[in-house]
């Protein structure tokens, strides 16, 4: 295999990665939603019309992969919030890229 089919084969693969882990539907809803900023988990489902049980498990997924950050205060009651880590604020020019692109093919 020539090196130009193997960096080909490479970058192809480290796309289909990258949506593998963004691709979903909500997880782009959610992660679009909180470029916004700080959200508790009733005003993201508010916001995404998510179920609770479909935007836990989406949290809980964005999470584990470093995309989205947890934070709790435990006033009474007891309130979580979430934003974008470091690695999900990153999006931002590929979220800015794909809108510019659907405003002029879509």
């Amino acid at each position: 295999m020539s090196s130009t089919s193997a960096d080909h084969e490479k970058s192809v693969c480290c796309v289909v990665e990258s949506f593998e882990q963004i691709g979903s539907q909500w997880r782009l809803v959610v992660l679009h939603d909180l470029q916004d900023g700080e959200k508790r988990f009733n005003e993201l489902k508010r916001s995404t019309g998510a179920s609770s049980r479909t935007l836990s498990r989406v949290l809980d997924d964005l999470g584990e992969m470093g995309f989205v950050s947890r934070r709790t205060e435990a006033d009474a009651p007891i309130a979580t919030y979430y934003s974008l880590s470091d690695k999900g604020h990153s999006l931002a020019p590929v979220f800015d890229e794909i809108g510019t692109w659907a405003d002029e093919w879509l």
